[in-house]
């Protein structure tokens, strides 16, 4: 059997006493990420209170559990999990972790897993303990991936474990390989004109006819979401972008204006509103053969990218620390919104919380979002949607070098819901 196991990801061995758990990790696992309930018992031997021990060493497994975890480091339990209150705390720690979770249930015959305990000194109970777990484990495969476990994979006899093999993969926001240079281009809003002539400014080859761009040697873009809507030519900003995307001359991660769009296409009822309907107005006059390369084009657009060895990452709506390289819906939520109160403010916009000023990490956090009439650099994180759309600014990053390239847009598009001289206007 093949087994695929994210790179980020908390394991859970499942099976009854016996079944094989940890010679399976052993085998496929390093040391250092496999924590056995067995070895934390033993830590706290306390034959006095087997109850108790019991407990306190499942406290501590999942405390360093969780610090591993916290190091981006895959992390296998090797413990029975047969009941669901026991894969429930894992399932917590993947929910806390913003990382998947993984079951592995070695299912092997009852009567191999009794002739094992027997020939261990250490398993002194009865067969009826066996009896029990198996019940237990058998009432819970099938329901495995409801609990909330991404993957699942099941053992049935000593063949198929003998023949696993592991493939350990990459999230798809991770491209640490990938070290630039890159030209970051801020929210568009179909603001073709502007895009074209920053992409000139930066030095790209454009066919502003045919909507194609070639970086200069070397380089390549990385475009920040919000392609559409609001603008006046929102068909030619996609055809641009997935042209320069498919040809490998550029990244592109999801706008919650592109989210929008995408189910809109996908025939969900959304509202026509904050210049969606431009879009679909434009939309009409496009083949169907267009209209369903859009949609499959947004729908494969990622949360965020973490470049350079993470040292840069890019978000829509920026990414605080602890979410940068994780995947769940708790992370695409905050890259696609930022971090929200849930309350709107009397321009009946989202409040939002100012996470770059309590921003430390490492990595250089660039965004948009949130236009503002300049760049805004704020502990290591630089807001670059500067409202092209509203009459401001088209902008760029250049990675590494720090670079500010913009472009005057031609005129106020769309009225914005606040005056854009304020510091900070919501979209």
């Amino acid at each position: 059997m093949r087994m695929v196991i994210p790179e980020i990801a908390v394991v859970a061995l499942i099976g009854v006493s016996g079944s094989g758990k940890s010679t399976f990790a052993q085998k496929h696992f390093k040391s250092t990420e496999v924590l056995s309930s067995d070895y934390f018992r033993a830590l706290i031997s306390d034959d006095e209170n087997n109850q108790l021990v019991s407990a306190q060493a499942f406290e501590t497994l999942y405390y360093v559990a969780n610090k591993r975890l916290d190091l981006g480091l895959l992390t296998v339990i090797d413990a029975t999990n047969v009941q669901k209150e026991a894969r429930a705390s894992v399932l917590r720690l993947a929910k806390e972790q913003n990382c998947h979770a993984v079951a592995i249930v070695l299912d092997v015959p009852e009567k191999l897993c009794r002739e094992r305990n027997e020939q261990r000194p250490d398993r002194n109970f009865g067969g009826h303990v066996i009896t029990r777990q198996g019940e237990q484990l058998r009432r819970s495969i099938r329901h495995l991936q409801k609990e909330g476990f991404r993957f699942v994979y099941v053992l049935k006899t000593e063949d198929d474990i003998a023949n696993v093999e592991i493939f350990r993969t990459t999230l798809w926001n991770n491209k640490k390989t990938e070290t630039g240079p890159f030209d970051i281009i801020g929210d568009i809003h179909g603001c073709y004109d502007e895009l074209c002539a920053l992409l000139d400014k930066l030095g790209y080859l454009v066919d502003k006819e045919n909507c194609a761009a070639k970086p200069p040697e070397g380089r390549s873009a990385i475009f920040l979401g919000d392609l559409c809507d609001r603008g006046p030519n929102n068909i030619e900003v996609l055809r641009l972008v997935m042209n320069m995307v498919y040809s490998g001359a550029a990244h592109c991660i999801a706008g919650n204006h592109d989210m929008k769009l995408l189910k809109h296409l996908r025939g969900s009822k959304v509202q026509l509103t904050h210049g969606l309907d431009q879009t679909v107005g434009q939309l009409i006059t496009q083949s169907e053969e267009f209209i369903t390369d859009i949609r499959a084009f947004l729908n494969s657009l990622i949360s965020h990218y973490v470049f350079d060895g993470g040292n840069l990452v890019v978000a829509h709506a920026g990414l605080k620390e602890k979410y940068q390289g994780r995947g769940s819906g708790r992370v695409r939520s905050f890259c696609l919104y930022g971090d929200t109160t849930g309350e709107t403010d009397e321009y009946g916009l989202p409040v939002r919380l100012p996470w770059a000023n309590e921003y430390r990490g490492r990595a250089q956090v660039v965004y948009g979002h949130t236009p503002t009439p300049d760049v805004e650099a704020i502990n290591n994180t630089f807001c670059i949607d500067t409202g092209c759309v509203f009459g401001g600014k088209l902008t760029a990053f250049r990675y590494p070098e720090k670079e500010i390239v913009q472009v005057e847009a031609a005129q106020e598009y769309y009225a914005p819901a606040k005056p854009i001289s304020l510091k900070k206007l919501e979209t």
